[in-house]
């Protein structure tokens, strides 16, 4: 048996994606106009007396810690992202702080769901004006956070297909290809996606409460706000599920979809080796790690059969093994 196990001192595990500093930094930008947001409401609240604002300005601080939360898992990805204490590098900190948000969010959906369902029990007296006002003067705050974390969003899925790799265990990896590989939502930076879905339910909340303040105010519907709480707290859970999800699988290593499974094999398999033994899963966003077991008649050397997967630059940490078998790919193929 012959493994490709270089001496992991000499190797980098740095697999943050080329975006990162980018993501970083408009979240950090955005932590601070939603703090600044927030500043202005408490006090604007405490000094008119208003509790709609003092409200919303609380409300805004939940807000805001959960994006500083986003914030900090950049750094600390950043500062550790050599560390030789974290094996596969810091690429999934990202998601441990998603997941963390996802929470947020959810509790935040729930609590939406249970004030709206109470007033429809027993409907509050709204001051309408100042309600459409605050809730005008939040959208334009969220829909700047949304515009600055969606320039990223949107085209940051991470399809970093150049960027050097300074792990070796391929030993001839520096090359440079343009593939593009659809193969799941894994290239996505799940940090930036919490940030993002932050402040577009935080935006969304606020045109909802808009349509239902004039709805209110002009036609007499005072059940409109309860209803359009609900409708906020559907689309808010909505999202809150798909990032739990998708942020559960990473930490977790849940295998890779399919088709990468697929490719691989495509890549590693010929007329004398099969693969025994195959595992995906994602270290960090777009990036993956492998693990092949590979049995053949007349096995070549390990890196011979790595630097197959060399087109494919995704495949950032692989190991090969190979055993020596007489017949391996027949009863493989009727596996």
């Amino acid at each position: 048996m012959h493994h490709a196990a270089p001496n992991p001192l000499t190797h980098e595990h740095n697999f943050l994606s080329a975006s990162h500093a980018a993501h970083e930094r408009r979240t950090r930008y955005v932590v601070a106009l939603t703090a600044a947001m927030m500043v202005v409401e408490i006090v604007a609240g405490l000094w008119t007396g208003s509790m709609a604002l003092l409200a919303d300005g609380i409300h805004m601080a939940t807000h805001a810690g959960a994006l500083g939360v986003a914030a900090f898992a950049y750094w600390f990805a950043r500062r550790h992202a050599n560390n030789p204490r974290f094996t596969f590098g810091t690429g999934k900190v990202g998601d441990l702080a998603g997941f963390a948000s996802a929470l947020v969010l959810a509790i935040f959906a729930i609590g939406i769901a249970v004030e709206s369902a109470q007033r429809f029990i027993s409907p509050l007296t709204i001051a309408y004006t100042e309600a459409i006002w605050i809730a005008v003067l939040g959208l334009v705050v969220n829909l700047a956070s949304a515009w600055l974390l969606g320039a990223d969003h949107n085209h940051g899925h991470d399809h970093d297909h150049h960027h050097h790799h300074d792990h070796h265990h391929h030993h001839d990896h520096h090359h440079h290809h343009d593939h593009h590989h659809h193969h799941d939502h894994a290239h996505a930076d799940n940090n930036l996606r919490s940030a993002y879905f932050h402040v577009l339910a935080d935006a969304l909340t606020s045109v909802l409460a808009i349509v239902a303040l004039l709805a209110g105010m002009y036609l007499g519907w005072a059940w409109m706000d309860a209803a359009m709480g609900l409708v906020g707290a559907f689309v808010i859970g909505r999202w809150s599920w798909s990032l739990l999800r998708d942020t559960a699988a990473v930490l977790v290593d849940a295998e890779a979809a399919s088709d990468r499974y697929t490719e691989v094999r495509e890549a590693l398999e010929d007329r004398d080796a099969a693969i025994g033994d195959l595992h995906i899963w994602r270290i960090g966003p777009g990036k993956y790690a492998v693990i092949a077991s590979l049995i053949a008649g007349d096995p070549l050397a390990p890196d011979h059969y790595a630097r197959r997967l060399s087109e494919h630059p995704e495949y950032v940490h692989v190991t090969i093994e190979v055993h020596r078998c007489e017949h391996p790919h027949p009863e493989l193929r009727a596996a």
